[in-house]
């Protein structure tokens, strides 16, 4: 392990060969830290956390400090990280608790830009980019390819689903629906499928315009929750991503944003 001489590593950590520890890091006991995975300097971390391969973490990065819940009694709860995720300068992960199932994860082939604080119990999955200062309360779960804008803050229980894009500066307080595209300039609105987003990463023109039609009867057409999706499912063609789309609203705890 090409550990700094100015590291300071916990004989009980098991890091990889292949990793690499910068300079001023810190790592303490019951840390888990895969293959080719690069910590550049000033990173601290702390257990129980498991974190994969590929993996860069920049300057000033703390992952698995105990969180800001003042539920939490030192349980042992744990941070799991996947591989090939980029955690950028001064991003915050807590591990979880007792009331989230003790566990704060993130997946794999995510970017958490600068300043990214990820509380107590939060969940993200894959492919994830996270824009300067955004703040997840505890609980939130991101679903994939999820596009979040600069400085956008997103409460407790919340989820976010699949394809999702929201806008700068958004305040979300109701789930984020799939595949939708998501601006808040003072009230969070939703505009419509997030259509540039799914054609570039290769959903059918067919189950885009489905989608448009869906978001229309959602957002538009003055209609009640219960109102618009019976007219989805008596007038939109029912593809996968529809169906994910009303499975998501059938679930909705917080409601969603319309």
């Amino acid at each position: 392990m090409p550990a700094h001489a100015t590291a300071i590593v916990d004989p009980a950590a098991r890091i990889d060969p292949s990793a690499e520890v910068g300079p001023f890091s810190v790592i303490g006991p019951d840390v888990e830290i895969g293959a080719r995975t690069r910590l550049m300097a000033h990173v601290f971390i702390e257990g129980p956390t498991r974190i994969g391969e590929d993996n860069v973490f920049f300057p000033y990065s703390t992952v698995g400090v105990a969180p800001q819940d003042l539920k939490y009694k030192g349980e042992r709860s744990e941070t799991v990280i996947g591989n090939r995720n980029r955690i950028r300068e001064f991003v915050s992960i807590h591990r979880g608790t007792q009331g989230g199932g003790m566990i704060t994860s993130i997946g794999d082939d995510n970017l958490l830009m600068a300043y990214v604080h990820v509380a107590h119990d939060v969940r993200i999955a894959n492919h994830c980019v996270i824009g300067n200062g955004v703040g997840f309360a505890g609980h939130v779960i991101v679903e994939d390819w999820t596009w979040m804008g600069a400085m956008s803050g997103v409460h407790q229980f919340c989820r976010i689903g699949r394809h999702a894009i929201v806008g700068a500066g958004s305040i979300v307080t109701q789930d984020i629906l799939p595949f939708s595209s998501t601006v808040a300039p003072r009230e969070i609105k939703v505009f419509g499928a997030n259509g540039t987003g799914l054609e570039r990463r290769g959903f059918s023109p067919e189950s885009v315009e489905a989608l448009h039609k869906a978001f229309r009867l959602l957002t538009r057409a003055k209609l009640n929750t219960t109102q618009a999706v019976e007219r989805i499912r008596a007038e939109v063609p029912m593809t996968p991503e529809v169906e994910e789309l009303l499975a998501f609203i059938a679930k909705s705890e917080r409601g969603f944003v319309k």
